[in-house]
């Protein structure tokens, strides 16, 4: 078997040429003088925004089943506030049954465009049936549709009973409006800490750590 290629770790002339761009934006040392996380990360999802090719929104999510084995996938943020950070899902999905044995729960944002990383942890609660319901009503006539239609995590026989599935509900749902099903709902993730990275030359990276204290935050600088 071909071993894999690995790139090797970036020269001091790979560094000036291909990463010119991502450094100079993550040479600003006034992150450090924010006083909490929320801010901050809205910020460098606005920066997301305009550099990723798609889904600057998307976070892979990490929890931990009955069983205590640890799982992990991507899914996307849908919203952000001092609350705490909002998906949303199928609760009988492999990540509802996990986040019902145990809530709480793991996010990492990864910018490859910028070269920065968030990482949040905290518990995690289900979201109110209105805010759910909202969410839900936003969504494509075919998405609200899909979640009729899916037993998601499930297993499933081939491609054909799935379009069997959406076919039958969407016949089901030709006159009418597509309500939320009961078990499709959304989590928010409270963070008690976040923890921002960005790239810098030969591996010396900047991070900042925020960690909840009441009502407001402590911030540790850390080594890379």
């Amino acid at each position: 078997m071909t071993a894999p290629v690995i790139p090797p770790s970036p020269t001091r002339e790979e560094y000036a040429e291909h990463y010119a761009a991502a450094l100079a934006a993550n040479g600003d040392e006034t992150i450090f003088d924010r006083p909490e996380p929320i801010g901050l990360f809205v910020d460098w999802l606005a920066d997301a925004r305009g550099t990723e090719p798609n889904d600057a929104n998307a976070m892979t999510l990490a929890t931990v089943d009955a069983a205590g084995l640890p799982d992990a996938r991507i899914v996307l943020l849908k919203d952000v506030d001092a609350q705490g950070f909002t998906f949303y899902s199928n609760r009988e999905s492999a990540k509802g049954d996990a986040l019902a044995a145990h809530p709480s729960a793991a996010l990492l944002f990864h910018w490859k465009s910028l070269r920065r990383q968030v990482r949040v942890r905290g518990p995690v609660e289900p979201v109110g049936e209105a805010e759910a319901d909202a969410y839900f009503a936003s969504r494509a006539r075919e998405s609200r549709i899909g979640a009729w239609a899916s037993d998601q995590s499930r297993p499933l026989d081939s491609r054909e009973a799935l379009e069997r599935a959406v076919a039958r509900e969407t016949a089901r749902f030709a006159d009418g409006d597509v309500p939320r099903p009961e078990r499709w709902t959304g989590w928010r993730v409270a963070p008690e800490s976040v923890e921002f990275w960005r790239d810098r030359p030969f591996r010396l990276h900047d991070r900042l750590r925020f960690d909840r204290a009441g009502s407001g935050w402590t911030k540790t600088r850390l080594w890379p």
